[in-house]
């Protein structure tokens, strides 16, 4: 009862960053939705019931991207964004983080940005970077990468890069929301906090950081979506015109 108390008051801080921050709990209507468990697993001869493929073609559809790489890499970093945000701002406003236990943690595939995501349990964890780690890169980020990995052509240093890019950002974000409202001492704990999981080995030498900016060493194939251009930490400062195996790796 303490630690689903601790959880509901560490998730009700994340409230008035709104967006990609904000985490459902139990008692939503999640449980006809998969786990991300269920997502991350390989897909059966049904390819209409796999949650994953169902999520790239909605992102596909909304881009007018005809290449479902290019969509499967920003649905990529779509779910990231979400998962860093959560973890690193409970970490940064509470030194707390839930446990996103990827068996516990529902998702919407046909839901709009951000993803939509319910968590049916409660655990507090360390605040620290090594269970941020765990409970996000681990956890989630290497599973849903494998997972993309199986169904689209896309090269481990794209995903690396997106996963260190969505962590930055949420990094960024809190460090911006923290300084408007005098909160010095959280946003020296999110750029902290952000710095030392950038430098765990499965993100390691995916970009660099200086501050809250961080420009990555891969591109997210945003570009050749139409009219997209370029993001702002992109490794390319104007989209190229080579070959997509140049904007890959």
């Amino acid at each position: 009862m303490v630690l689903l108390l601790l959880v509901d008051l560490d998730l009700a801080a994340l409230h008035p960053l709104g967006g990609f921050f904000v985490l459902r709990t139990a008692g939503e209507p999640h449980l006809h939705l998969p786990t991300l468990t269920r997502v991350y697993e390989a897909p059966g001869p049904d390819v209409h019931a796999d949650a994953l493929t169902a999520r790239v073609r909605r992102v596909a559809a909304a881009l007018r991207t005809a290449e479902p790489r290019v969509a499967a890499s920003v649905a990529h970093q779509g779910l990231a964004a979400r998962l860093w945000s959560v973890a690193l701002g409970c970490a940064a406003l509470t030194g707390r983080v839930p446990d996103l236990d990827a068996r516990l943690l529902h998702w919407d595939p046909d839901g709009s940005a951000p993803d939509d995501l319910w968590l049916a349990g409660a655990r507090a964890l360390p605040g620290d970077a090594a269970t941020l780690a765990g409970t996000v890169l681990l956890g989630h980020l290497e599973p849903l990468a494998a997972a993309l990995r199986a169904r689209h052509r896309l090269a481990p240093g794209l995903l690396r890069g997106n996963a260190a890019s969505a962590l930055a950002g949420a990094a960024r974000q809190l460090d911006g929301w923290a300084r408007r409202h005098g909160r010095t001492d959280t946003a020296a704990r999110a750029r902290s906090l952000a710095a030392d999981v950038l430098s765990h080995p499965l993100l390691a030498g995916a970009g660099s950081l200086t501050g809250t900016a961080f420009r990555r060493r891969s591109c997210c194939l945003y570009y050749r979506v139409p009219a997209g251009g370029v993001c702002g930490d992109c490794c390319f400062p104007g989209p190229p015109r080579s070959s997509p195996r140049a904007t890959s790796g």
